[in-house]
């Protein structure tokens, strides 16, 4: 384990319970926590060793946050994995294809949907308002197995940031769910996709264990918490953190492709 400082534990365990709190809620937690861990390590560490520890983390507190909305909310559970499978099978595609491609080129393609979407939920208000209508069609858990499966995960795999924010808004539109419900599905598809990263990056060795496994308790923490406040405040709550965290993927995606020098590392 490299050698970070008290005070850098302190700020990388807060940082985790933050972003557990908002993953847990309308996803895109790995916002604020793949830049701590890769802020806060050493600046010889390599880079796979945030995104191993990452994963170790987020995936403790995806599981809280699943196991609570699945006690409370309306949830499929068997649709949520059959999604949840596809999309580790995505992941695996994208991570394949993402060290011969460049996602320099995506990223503003990526900027230019997240504005659409940010643009289509403010002039929808009533978007993810409504309660579930009731069980989807064939056609549409298909094209939910396919869409918010096989091609977000292989999005995940390819780049990843607002991976779950896609979900959430991808299982609202097709399933026509409400955001609470969607939340609580996209939470279970997270568990299958960072159950695959993580056994991929464990195998490389490149997971920090003991320093993910204290940040794991906070994240877990506020995981739970999160699911708990969006059962609680409903679906308009969750709209307002959506669009907040639209509007800061557009800029992290944004910062990372025109102003950030690239990491040196070893």
């Amino acid at each position: 384990m490299p050698d970070i400082s008290l005070t850098m534990v302190v700020v990388l365990c807060l940082a985790a319970l933050a972003a557990g709190w908002i993953d847990a809620v309308v996803g895109g937690g790995g916002l604020l926590l793949l830049p701590a861990l890769l802020l806060g390590l050493p600046a010889s560490t390599p880079a796979a060793y945030a995104l191993g520890t990452n994963k170790a983390v987020a995936i403790v507190g995806t599981s809280g946050a699943a196991v609570t909305y699945a006690r409370k909310a309306p949830v499929d559970v068997r649709l949520a994995v059959r999604i949840g499978l596809a999309a580790l099978v995505g992941s695996s595609g994208g991570a394949f294809f993402a060290a011969g491609m460049s996602t320099e080129v995506l990223k503003p393609v990526i900027m230019v949907v997240l504005l659409a979407v940010a643009a289509f939920v403010i002039l929808r208000p009533a978007f993810g308002t409504a309660p579930a209508t009731g069980p989807a069609s064939r056609r549409r858990v298909l094209a939910a197995i396919g869409l918010a499966g096989l091609g977000i995960g292989f999005y995940d795999g390819l780049i990843g940031p607002g991976t779950g924010t896609f979900l959430v808004l991808s299982l609202t539109a097709m399933l026509h769910l409400d955001l609470v419900t969607a939340s609580a599905t996209a939470k279970i598809v997270n568990c299958c996709t960072n159950a695959g990263a993580l056994a991929t990056f464990a195998w490389q060795g490149t997971v920090l264990w003991q320093l993910a496994a204290v940040m794991a308790v906070f994240n877990l923490a506020g995981g739970t918490l999160g699911a708990r406040t969006a059962l609680k405040k409903g679906s308009g709550f969750v709209r307002v953190v959506l669009l907040t965290v639209v509007f800061a993927l557009v800029a992290k995606l944004a910062y990372e492709q025109w102003l950030a020098w690239p990491r040196v590392t070893a």
